[in-house]
């Protein structure tokens, strides 16, 4: 196979992606549209290819910025909205391109009018309701609607907020969505129109999913991987990590292992190179603090810091382990796992960081 040509790569199982949306769309059934955030490549997991694993199962994909919208729409027929601000110079290729941009305020809104020529422009009007990131302050969210709305060449795609707190604080969230539903009830009133409303992100989706409004907008969700950890065993982690021993020695004791000498060996130790470093995006904040990886199905701890290019590991326990060895950095080998949450656990971040900051000389295989 071709992976046994790859040092350091990464599997990413169609199959997890698209049980992962069909399990939001069983949840939610058809009436409820499906916005699939596709943005930081996919959260790791390759934009181009994820989307049209799921094309056909979401209705609509969201994205950072231009760049990977224009990427995007040469893979998938979908609707794309850009959820970041735009800046002044994309605005034309945006309209051009039929592409859904994120509002903020009225300015943004009249250069979208302005340039519009062949057709309105579809846009996603944002209230800030609590995240303070962008979008219209919600106190004078109804004004500015208003003012948007009598805009010949704008037409509301859709009406959103963004949820801050939803994992930390329901008591927030919940006075928040109740907040909003009163606002989209005044909106809908005193300016009829098609338009759809999203405020559910992952989170909102397992915990606050009894107002879906028209749209919901799983990111993290959709990679298998939830933040809250009793809805984990609902959802199949889409993503599994691999490098190979490149290199292995023994080591005597009292012998220093990478930069700092951080680490000492205790005893005579065998330990393994592997071609993997934080220039290929494993954590950095992994050096010393008990992290482990995967050899023939069992445990063998990282040793001493994490560089660039390369990452040391004992194999000790582990007699057969021979050059060449598929290494798992994250996922499941035999019996034992090293999850996405471990990780991020010991690293001090948070699990969108994990599969995000995986680089670019990282292989992503398909499978």
């Amino acid at each position: 196979m071709m992976e046994e040509h790859y040092r350091c790569w990464a599997e990413i199982d169609r199959s997890a992606l698209r049980h992962n949306v069909a399990l939001l769309r069983e949840k939610f059934g058809p009436r409820v549209e499906i916005l699939a955030v596709v943005k930081a490549n996919a959260y790791g997991h390759g934009m181009v290819e994820v989307a049209k694993t799921i094309a056909d199962q979401a209705n609509i994909f969201g994205v950072a910025n231009l760049e990977e919208a224009m990427k995007l729409r040469a893979a998938v027929p979908n609707p794309i909205v850009i959820l970041g601000p735009a800046l002044p110079r994309e605005r034309s290729a945006i309209a051009e391109h039929g592409i859904i941009p994120s509002i903020s305020t009225l300015e943004e809104a009249r250069d979208f009018h302005r340039i519009a020529t062949e057709r309105k422009v579809e846009i996603n009007f944002k209230v800030d309701t609590g995240m303070g990131r962008m979008g219209v302050v919600a106190k004078h969210a109804l004004a500015v609607f208003k003012e948007v709305s009598r805009l010949p060449n704008i037409k509301v795609h859709s009406v959103s907020t963004h949820l801050p707190v939803s994992n930390e604080d329901e008591t927030f969230t919940r006075e928040q969505l109740s907040r909003f539903r009163e606002l989209i009830r005044r909106l809908r009133s005193e300016v009829p129109g098609d338009y759809k409303v999203h405020a559910l992100q992952t989170v909102g989706t397992f915990a606050f999913a009894d107002e879906p409004f028209d749209i919901v907008r799983p990111g993290i969700l959709i990679y298998g991987i939830s933040p809250l950890p009793e809805f984990q065993k609902l959802l199949r982690p889409a993503l599994t990590w691999k490098t190979r021993i490149t290199l292995i020695r023994d080591m005597p004791a009292g012998h220093g292992i990478s930069y700092g000498r951080t680490f000492i060996t205790p005893r005579d130790m065998r330990v393994a190179t592997l071609s993997c470093g934080y220039a290929d995006g494993y954590p950095r904040h992994l050096s010393n603090t008990g992290a482990s990886v995967l050899v023939r199905g069992q445990r063998c701890p990282l040793l001493g810091r994490v560089t660039m290019d390369l990452i040391v590991i004992d194999i000790s326990q582990v007699p057969g382990a021979a050059l060449g060895d598929e290494v798992m950095l994250l996922g499941r080998q035999g019996s034992e796992e090293v999850s996405c949450t471990e990780l991020a656990e010991r690293a001090q971040t948070i699990t969108w960081d994990i599969t995000t900051r995986i680089g670019v000389r990282v292989r992503r295989v398909y499978v």
